[in-house]
Formats: structure tokens, C-alpha cells, sequence
């Protein structure tokens, strides 16, 4: 085949960048105008719809959120927070408990927790171990590290299903060396009951203080696009985790972030009759060479849709839950939200640590 009659090679794909960006937080516009439009009237960008009603107040025993290393804010203490999640202590390749924040750089007055993940199934199943050196080496250094802190959380997303007995032993075994050192555990939602599931409510709500459910991401990445916490299913979540955990221990854990899909995503690994069909369905007239490997471009149109919270629909679930009997609820993550969604809220006087 002759150089002129390829219709395609490996393919690098130019869409126009799109930044979608999500704060919920919308300014009002500039004032400043020219002279002669002075007398126009000042209009957004765009428009979003708002219900007539401003967003209702919720007041809570506990309002939690959790900041990030290195991404602190100076005025914690102006918001209605009881607690911080302070996140995030990790864990590498070899077991040992690494990036743990100093407490002194965050400047919080209420109750700061420090917070543990393990992302990792291979890893998570490595340090849960029963009996292993990595294991009794681990939960030493948490109970060190969380010395400095007025509690510990673990976030282990990760757990394989077939180490359900080893996460609960561990997490025993924590309760035990806290002591009376305040202990939650950070725990994907459910609506109902499921079978062999490593995240057992009823097995766990005994040995920890507080249980935040993570109450997003019922759509994600990987999903058809949809709310990260629609009302329906948040309610449902909330039932359950009522009923099984109690108000008593039970965080409501809520999202400030929004999610964004794309009906075309033209990243992958092309075969070359693959590479063919795209030069042909998207008109390609011709192929350049860079260093002797062929390239070539074309631009597509695509659809995004956009799901995300503001102060308006947090504020409804916020009023929903409370409704429903909740009394503490927790937001993944300062930073991330509209500011106006501290005005629709009230801490009321901090709930007593529960005894055990």
C-alpha cells in the first residue's frame, strides 16, 4: 500500500479544552460599565433557575467536613463546624503509616480527627493481615500519630470482600488502644442489607463512636450520568442507616462537588482497521508525519451534561435528613463548596462523646 493511500495511523484527537468549572457560588456581575451603558441593566453570564423561597436553615448537633493537607483554610473557625476531619494520613507500598498532618497547621478550636485511608485493594488486604508484622507496626503508628488529635478515623474504601473479618479485627483492635480517644470509621452508603459485605453497619456501629456514611457518588465516572446524591436516593440511605446505626453515632455524609459526562470520549487504544474507520467517519483529509510517524486531527462536537449541588438543593437535603431524625452530618470537602451554604446552617451545642 502506497504512502497517499492510508487513510489513517495512530490518531491524536484536538477537542477544544473545556473547563467546566463548579463552585455553585454565583458572583454578581461587574458593575463597571462604559458610559454610554450605563443606564443597561447588568446581566450573568448565565442564568441558573432558583426556587422563589431562599434555602432553609438546618441546625445540627454535629456539623462536620473534612480539609485536606496543604489546602487549609484561615477561617475554620467563622464556620458552624463541631469537628475536621484533617485527611489525609496514608499508607504506602510497604505497610507504614506515611503523610501524616501536623495538627499545628490547622487552625480549628473545635475537634480535629485524623483521618487514615488505604486506596489499594492488594495493599488494604496486605495491611489487614491477621498476625502480620505489618499489621501490629500499623496500628502502633496510628495510635502514636493520632495522640496529637482529639480522634482517628479509618477510610478504607477498598477492602476485598473476603477480608470483611480481618477489617472488623482491626478495627477492634484500635477501639481498644484508643481507649476513650474518639474513633469513626468513614463507611460507603447502602440501602439495604448486603450479603458477605465488608462494610456490616451492625458489626461495626459497637466499637466506634461515629459512622459517616458517604452518602455520593451513587453516579460516578464510570456510570450513566446522573445526581452524585439525588433526594431519592439520599433519603433512602437515610432510612437505612437510621435504623441500623441510630442517630446517636450516624454522620450524614453529603457532597460539595458535581460531576460532569460526555456522550464522546475519544481516548483509547486504536488496532489499525479501527484507526481507518475514525479517518473515514470524521473526514480526515490528511495525514502529517512527526519524526516519520504519521499524526493526524479533527474536531468533534460533544454533548457534556453537568450534575452538581448548591446552596439550594444541599440546603433541601440538609432539611430532609433533618426531618428524618438525623442530628450530625458531614461535607466532603471544604474548598470545594459554594460559600453560601454556610448561611443555611446552625451547629447547636456539640454532642457528648458517647460512652461504649
Amino acid at each position: 500500500m502506497k504512502h497517499n493511500e492510508i487513510k489513517s495511523l495512530f490518531s491524536a484527537v484536538l477537542i477544544l479544552p473545556l473547563f467546566i468549572i463548579i463552585t455553585g457560588c454565583f458572583s454578581s456581575p461587574d458593575k463597571s460599565t462604559k458610559k454610554e451603558d450605563s443606564d443597561m441593566e447588568d446581566k450573568p453570564l448565565f442564568s441558573v433557575f432558583a426556587p422563589d423561597t431562599p434555602p432553609q436553615i438546618s441546625a445540627f448537633g454535629e456539623i462536620w467536613a473534612y480539609v485536606i493537607a496543604g489546602r487549609e483554610t484561615p477561617n475554620l473557625n467563622q464556620l458552624p463546624l463541631s469537628d475536621i476531619g484533617y485527611f489525609g494520613a496514608d499508607i504506602d507500598s510497604y505497610g507504614k503509616l506515611v503523610s501524616v498532618p501536623k495538627r499545628q497547621n490547622l487552625a480549628f478550636s473545635g475537634r480535629v480527627h485524623m483521618v487514615v485511608k488505604c486506596d489499594g485493594r492488594s495493599l488494604t488486604h496486605f495491611v489487614l493481615l491477621p498476625g502480620s508484622q505489618e499489621r501490629k507496626a500499623l496500628i502502633a503508628d496510628l495510635l502514636a500519630a493520632s495522640k496529637n488529635y482529639d480522634g482517628l478515623q479509618i477510610d478504607f474504601e477498598n477492602v476485598p470482600e473476603k477480608d470483611g473479618d480481618a477489617y472488623l479485627s482491626f478495627i477492634k483492635e484500635l477501639r481498644a488502644g484508643l481507649k476513650d480517644k474518639m474513633f469513626t470509621v468513614a463507611l460507603a452508603a447502602r440501602t439495604r442489607k448486603l450479603n458477605s459485605d465488608v462494610y456490616d453497619y451492625e458489626k461495626i456501629k459497637p466499637y466506634v463512636d461515629r459512622i459517616l456514611v458517604m452518602a455520593y457518588d451513587e453516579h460516578w465516572s464510570g456510570s450513566k450520568p446522573g445526581p452524585v446524591a439525588s433526594m431519592q436516593w439520599c433519603k433512602r440511605v437515610a432510612e437505612y442507616s437510621l435504623r441500623v446505626i441510630g442517630k446517636e453515632k450516624l454522620i450524614m455524609g453529603l457532597p460539595l462537588y458535581g460531576r460532569a459526562w460526555g456522550d464522546h470520549n475519544p481516548s483509547r487504544a486504536l488496532i489499525f482497521p479501527t484507526t481507518e474507520k475514525v479517518f473515514s467517519d470524521n473526514n480526515v483529509t490528511s495525514v502529517k508525519r512527526e519524526n516519520d510517524i504519521p499524526v493526524f486531527e479533527y474536531d468533534v462536537n460533544v454533548s457534556v451534561k453537568v450534575y452538581y449541588d448548591d446552596e439550594y438543593s444541599l440546603s433541601a437535603r440538609m432539611d430532609m435528613y433533618k426531618s428524618m431524625g438525623v442530628t450530625s452530618v458531614g461535607f466532603w470537602r471544604i474548598g470545594q463548596e459554594t460559600p453560601e451554604i454556610w448561611k443555611s446552617l446552625l451547629l447547636e451545642s456539640t454532642t457528648p462523646i458517647l460512652k461504649r
